[in-house]
């Protein structure tokens, strides 16, 4: 049966090292798989931010 370059490296890459699925599956969490968002703290954090000025720089003091 044929096999690709990449499928023989990415076997090899298996063989070589047995827990990077797992690493990648906890790389994917930490950076990508995120909390349901709750609706009722984001508009209260929504609605406690202060306005930014148009122009950030000019402050009227």
């Amino acid at each position: 049966m044929y096999q690709s370059d990449i499928t023989q490296f990415l076997n090899q890459l298996k063989q070589q090292k047995p827990t990077l699925e797992d690493e990648q599956r906890r790389g994917r969490a930490l950076l990508w798989d995120k909390q349901p968002i709750d609706l009722d703290e984001r508009a209260s954090n929504q609605a406690a931010r202060v306005k930014q000025t148009p122009y950030v720089y000019y402050q009227n003091f």
